[in-house]
């Protein structure tokens, strides 16, 4: 299934942000900023990943049910999803 690009524009906004955030984060080790700070933003890179991802699977999901696509069946979009914890 492919992707429509004007629906993922949040999502590519989303990981345009979450590139910003990972480009800070390695200023911030190259500069010797406090493990603190680091370690919050990286957690902030890491949600904004995983935000990006789950909508992703749910406009898969929901285009799925609405194209009743044969060949993607229940347990590969389950995979796909665990995928991502």
């Amino acid at each position: 299934m492919d992707l429509d690009p004007a629906g993922m524009k949040p999502v590519l906004n989303r990981l345009r942000r979450a590139q910003g955030q990972l480009t800070a984060v390695i200023r911030m080790i190259e500069e010797g900023k406090d493990c603190t700070s680091v370690v919050t933003q990286l957690a902030a890179v890491s949600s904004a990943l995983d935000r990006a991802g789950f909508a992703i699977i749910a406009d898969t999901l929901e285009k799925c049910v609405k194209q009743d696509e044969p060949e993607l069946d229940r347990a590969q979009l389950e995979k796909l999803f665990l995928s991502l914890a």
